[in-house]
């Protein structure tokens, strides 16, 4: 369940946009997330970028088909729902220009949550240091612009791999959506091969089965209920003793419940055994398991230590060893992991818990870049959640929550379905050319790149 946010609330009413006015504090907005039915954006989506424009040239069929307006000119009158910039063929310095002339005057006529996407090529695939410099430029640019944005608009970049122009439908439809409601100033990466395309849009998993461990509560059932709702049957997996709330997440879904310790040496036998035994076999894996036990380090024994780096990292790489292995996950499966900001930045009193969830940044890297794992079309992505309201946040005192909801450029707290909408995204066979990718979803928190 969500926590109130008071002060969003305040500032929302007429009186108190006045007062936060007058005393130039920060003034977030609800932000527009994901409702069956409603448009990809609100709004006509602006696009340009610099020459033959070759993503949006492969793009524009599809997220036309997908509800977006595309307007190839500021209209005269009106709010945009967002902005999508093409920068692939840019080669120079000077090419930079064409983001500049798209969005400056753009930017004067966002609406409310809108969307600025911009698109750009891989550096590291780049002919000519020129090129490179480029291209790496991009990220900075969306950065800077993600920080300048108001009432809850956002900023992300997508890099192309050669040939992934088609691919990356998926990416740029989910940027634009509700669904990346607290997903700011992030570059996703989109590789090479050709992505699926679901047969049913509104259902993107139907047909797939999917794990989640820790579902009874918290971000854990949102991810178990996004996936439902997106089609899957879903295995919800949990510690006996959350056993019935586990059950009420599992019923409303339709999905089975599923009591077991991740750190059991033979849990991923066992859960990999009921998804064959109950469903027919496993497509989706979401690692988000995982408990804090917080010290200081010099207050820190060896058994709290030990506990958290079990749980949350340990745990993993056991039960990858039957999910990755040639009778676990089907070929084209998904594996996404719940890191945290902890792991990028790092926090004071949880060394521990930065450690195990930088720890399962390597397990990204280490799995994307597995051959055997490539051939058979398995993608390994993360998301690293900042400030989510949960019972655990709402645990922090006063002052030190206060700034973990405002010290981001969405100026609040995101809610446990921001972080189950960016693991649906990853997924979904539309994303089958995406791994390797690890995102926060923390509104461009100021702590971490």
């Amino acid at each position: 369940m969500a926590h109130r946010d008071g002060y969003t609330a305040f500032v929302s009413s007429g009186v108190g946009k006045k007062v936060a006015t007058t005393l130039g504090l920060p003034q977030p907005v609800p932000l527009r997330r994901h409702v069956p039915g409603r448009p990809l954006v609100d709004g006509p989506v602006l696009v340009g970028g610099h020459g033959a424009t070759p993503a949006l040239a492969a793009l524009r069929d599809g997220l036309t088909s997908a509800g977006a307006t595309l307007v190839d000119e500021l209209p005269e009158q009106g709010r945009l729902g967002g902005v999508v910039v093409d920068l692939s063929a840019a080669a120079t310095p000077a090419d930079l220009e064409a983001l500049r002339a798209t969005l400056s005057p753009a930017l004067r006529r966002l609406g409310r949550c809108a969307r600025v996407v911009v698109v750009g090529r891989e550096p590291a695939r780049a002919s000519t240091p020129a090129q490179r410099a480029t291209q790496r430029a991009l990220e900075g640019a969306t950065r800077s612009v993600a920080k300048e944005l108001r009432s809850g608009a956002t900023a992300n970049l997508v890099l192309l791999a050669p040939g992934s122009e088609v691919a990356a439908l998926g990416t740029v439809e989910f940027l634009l959506s509700a669904r990346s409601a607290y997903v700011d100033a992030q570059v996703l990466h989109v590789g090479e091969g050709e992505a699926g395309t679901p047969a049913d849009p509104d259902e993107p998993l139907a047909g797939k089965v999917a794990v989640v461990t820790g579902a009874a509560r918290g971000i854990g059932a949102e991810i178990a209920r996004a996936l439902g709702r997106d089609g899957a049957t879903v295995v919800c997996v949990d510690v006996p003793p959350a056993g019935a709330a586990l059950a009420v997440v599992a019923n409303e879904i339709g999905g089975t419940a599923l009591q077991a310790d991740v750190t059991r040496p033979e849990a991923g036998a066992r859960v990999l055994e009921h998804a064959r035994t109950r469903h027919g076999g496993l497509d989706v894996v979401v690692h988000n398991a995982g408990i804090t036990r917080d010290k200081l380090l010099v207050n820190t024994d060896a058994d709290r230590w030990r506990s958290v780096l079990d749980v949350n990292l340990g745990s993993i790489l056991r039960m990858n060893e039957a999910f990755l292995g040639k009778d676990g996950l089907r070929d084209g499966g998904h594996v996404v992991l719940v890191s945290s900001i902890a792991g990028i930045a790092g926090n004071r009193g949880q060394t521990n818990y930065a450690a195990s969830k930088a720890g399962v940044i390597g397990l990204v890297d280490a799995y994307a870049a597995d051959r055997g794992l490539r051939r058979r079309g398995i993608t390994v992505n993360a998301v690293a959640p900042g400030f989510i309201e949960t019972e655990m946040t709402a645990r922090v005192p006063f002052a030190t929550r206060e700034l973990g909801r405002r010290l981001n450029s969405l100026a609040q707290g995101g809610l446990p379905v921001d972080v189950a909408e960016t693991i649906a995204y990853f997924a979904s066979d539309a994303q089958a050319t995406v791994t390797g990718n690890v995102v926060r979803v923390c509104g461009q928190s100021v702590l971490g790149a």
